[in-house]
């Protein structure tokens, strides 16, 4: 059974724990304010708020989130809430729905629900309410009909509002304000009594294993057979294969504490994530923000806030996309990940070892990615990451790549670039990055390079480009990387001129 709290409902349920939260929240509970739109994450029409309640048991810390992409099961312990759940009993309208009435920010309505529940999440955020933040929080909700100024004014007005939410007691505030109902200063006490009520040993014998931290265990170090299907945080199995899902076990990672978190760099001067670390769990970490200063900018090209909520970093190296945003990041990283079953040792692995052909991984079945460790850039060192794609946010990449260098008085040292959508995987170039090494850098150097990767690549005609566009992405981005490292020696107008 899966026990939650849904608005102002204690819910428990046997529905599939791979079937999706929409359809749960939509044909079950009949709620019907949260629509279904695109069913890939892409357009917010679905967006609810998922509540988690902190270490200490004193917050709940809410998210935005897709709920067409939620694993039902992830609602474990939590407290969803849907826009039935943030107005008063006498149906007054919240400030969020008030400011986009007041700046026409709704035509058709379809979308607005979304708009309303990802700004009802930032007003519940405990970060200071900026325009920067307040337009962040909006950035995976897409309107078709209304225009996005009067959106914009609505978040600003907002904005505005927010400033008089006090640093402590910001809850009780938001309550009397009537941003959300009075039921949400109870919900950390609820959920604290929920998560005691599920650890307590009558809970442990279910059809589908027992529930620990809110996942489905059956074995030692948390596996069930390997007939089940891991999940994290849905955003690729739950497009590719709801229905599935929805008839077979599955083996949730999400919540797992032990698979969570980012350790501070080691003796070796390496990092340490959790598999079910999730790209806003990268972007909010600091310590990842001291180590790549330009993180959030990249971050930002990967998809939209609430999918950065759930998508899991492991998550994204086992899709094998060839253009894997997270995958084509961590490539030039010199990323090990380890994988563990419930029959055999653990064993580590070259990321870039992982990919065997198209969709296919160098792993057993019963495997699943526990953690990953890669080496950050030191002082002297250089990183960048890089993407195109037909929007600049909220799309996959044409073409994404990553380089690390290493340079000393004008010689390349050493060298990984790794690029994504010119090959049947997500590569690391290996012989152009030998090639540059122990050379000087220069637009020589570079152009010489560039033939190197060509030869190493195999791009395919598709929808997001043909192939001779695609070698032209890639020479781009590799030009962007050494303009980004050595601006000074490397000329953009003599870049621009070679051929």
């Amino acid at each position: 059974m899966l026990h939650f709290y849904l608005n102002d409902h204690r819910i428990s349920t046997a529905e599939p724990a791979g079937s999706a939260l929409l359809d749960f929240i939509r044909y079950q509970q009949h709620l019907k304010g949260t629509k279904i739109g695109c069913r890939e994450g892409d357009c917010g029409a679905c967006t609810v708020l998922v509540g988690e309640l902190s270490a200490d048991g004193q917050t709940v810390r809410y998210q935005s989130m897709t709920s067409c992409l939620t694993p039902l099961g992830n609602a474990h312990g939590k407290h969803i809430v849907t826009v039935e759940g943030i107005n008063a009993a006498s149906g007054q309208l919240t400030p969020v729905q008030q400011a986009i009435v007041q700046e026409g920010g709704s035509q058709c309505g379809f979308c607005t629900v979304g708009f309303v529940m990802s700004l009802t999440g930032h007003s519940l955020s405990n970060k200071p309410a900026t325009p920067e933040t307040g337009l962040a929080a909006i950035d995976g909700n897409i309107c078709r009909c209304t225009g996005y100024k009067s959106l914009e004014r609505a978040t600003a007005v907002l904005t505005g509002q927010l400033q008089e939410r006090p640093a402590t007691e910001a809850l009780n505030w938001l309550a009397e304000q009537q941003f959300v109902p009075a039921y949400f200063t109870e919900m950390a006490g609820r959920l604290a009594a929920l998560q005691a009520e599920l650890h307590e040993p009558a809970m442990h014998a279910t059809g589908i294993g027992g529930l620990t931290n809110g996942s489905f265990v059956n074995g030692p170090n948390g596996f069930a057979s390997a007939a089940r299907q891991v999940l994290g945080g849905g955003t690729d199995l739950l497009v590719q294969r709801l229905e599935q899902l929805r008839e077979i076990p599955v083996r949730l990672v999400f919540d797992l504490a032990e698979l969570r978190g980012i350790s501070p760099v080691d003796a070796e001067g390496y990092v340490t994530l959790g598999a079910a670390t999730t790209a806003e769990q990268l972007r909010a970490s600091q310590m990842m923000n001291e180590l790549f200063p330009r993180l959030p900018e990249y971050l930002k090209l990967v998809s939209s806030t609430p999918i950065r909520n759930m998508g899991t970093v492991a998550g994204n190296f086992i899709n094998a996309s060839p253009i894997g945003d997270l995958t084509i990041f961590f490539l030039a990283l010199d990323t090990e990940v380890t994988l563990a079953a419930p029959t055999s040792d653990t064993r580590t692995l070259p990321l870039h070892e992982l990919y065997l052909g198209y969709k296919q991984l160098a792993k057993e079945l019963e495997e699943q990615v526990v953690s990953i460790r890669f080496r950050p850039p030191r002082p002297g060192e250089f990183f960048h990451f890089e993407k195109v794609s037909k929007r600049t946010h909220l799309d996959i990449a044409s073409v994404n790549s990553a380089a690390w260098l290493q340079a000393k008085d004008g010689i390349i040292q050493s060298a990984r670039i790794s690029a994504g959508g010119v090959g049947p995987v997500p590569l690391r170039l290996h012989r152009t990055a030998a090639f540059l090494e122990g050379r000087e850098v220069s637009i020589e150097t570079l152009q010489a390079a560039n033939h190197v990767a060509q030869q190493e690549i195999h791009p395919i005609s598709d929808a997001r480009g043909s192939a001779e566009y695609k070698r032209l992405l890639l020479r781009q981005l590799l030009f962007a990387h050494f303009l980004q490292f050595f601006p000074e020696q490397l000329a953009m107008r003599e870049l621009l001129a070679v051929n």
